[in-house]
């Protein structure tokens, strides 16, 4: 897959979407590797359901007593569990999303009690309006929000696609956000994009995007989005190529209740991320 990614936006056709099949990762069957789940600590389940599902649009599910909400190539799990922080200051800056018209779903986010942070969170040069920021001679149109305990989320509006909300982005930041980029281009064999504010690289249905941090970031286990997510075919094969790469498993395990085979990584700015085979047949 050849991408080239531009801005907040990148290649806004890649990122359309069909209509959802009863399995939700719908990349999954493209790439050896895909992008799988957002992990995060919430102190209030029934907010995050809020937001999530109510708000942004996503399906409620729940899965052997795991709440979940479901999104096109992306599941997002909650864990009852106060955070240690937001989003922000960590290594995943922020979680995106696309959809067909930002202005009603900015509108719907403000009706429903949610804070929008467009005019705070939105990079130079985007001029921001009403919640929504735009770049002069572009047709291309982002906001922010903050969800509950400060999970920050951006939404990009993409009119062609066919879905109300689906998975565009997870957006990371660091003190090296090129040496970022060439890390998950090794390991995940994301393809990498033309840099413009920020490092790219992207996997079948995902940008990775990769800001340089003004200062320090913490890693992410114990904030607001714990962990990340990437769905693996063939995960024990995959496990051995990282620990040959000098990264070490951990918790590798089955988790039969899910029907998943299952192992972290650390990435080294302090991003847990969950390795996952079987999480593409959750419907």
């Amino acid at each position: 897959m050849n991408l080239k990614l531009t801005c907040t936006a990148l290649v806004l056709g890649v990122f359309v979407v069909a209509s959802p099949s009863p399995a939700q990762l719908l990349a999954a069957k493209d790439a050896p590797v895909a992008y799988g789940h957002h992990h995060l600590n919430v102190t209030n389940i029934p907010a995050s359901v809020k937001f999530f599902a109510d708000t942004l649009g996503g399906a409620p599910i729940t899965v052997a007593g795991r709440q979940m909400v479901k999104f096109p190539n992306v599941i997002v799990m909650l864990r009852e569990q106060k955070p240690t922080g937001g989003s922000k200051g960590s290594s995943v800056d922020h979680l995106g999303f696309s959809v067909p018209n930002l202005r009603a779903a900015v509108d719907k986010i403000k009706a429903n009690g949610f804070r929008m942070v467009s005019k705070e969170e939105a990079p130079q040069p985007w001029v921001v309006t009403d919640d929504i920021g735009r770049q002069a001679g572009r047709d291309i149109a982002i906001a922010y929000a903050m969800g509950p305990d400060d999970v920050k989320v951006e939404i990009v509006e993409v009119k062609a696609q066919q879905t109300p909300i689906a998975l565009h982005h997870v957006h990371f930041a660091g003190p090296d956000n090129k040496a970022m980029q060439e890390w998950y281009v090794k390991v995940f064999g994301a393809t990498p994009g033309n840099p413009s504010t920020f490092q790219t690289a992207a996997l079948p249905g995902v940008a990775l995007n990769f800001n340089q941090a003004p200062a320090a970031v913490v890693g992410t286990q114990g904030r607001a989005v714990d962990h990340v997510g990437f769905e693996i075919e063939g995960l024990a094969a995959f496990l051995k190529k990282v620990e040959g790469m000098g990264i070490k498993p951990v918790n590798v395990r089955e988790v039969p209740d899910l029907g998943l085979s299952i192992g972290f990584i650390t990435d080294p700015w302090g991003t847990y991320i969950e390795l996952t085979e079987g999480l593409d047949k959750i419907q």
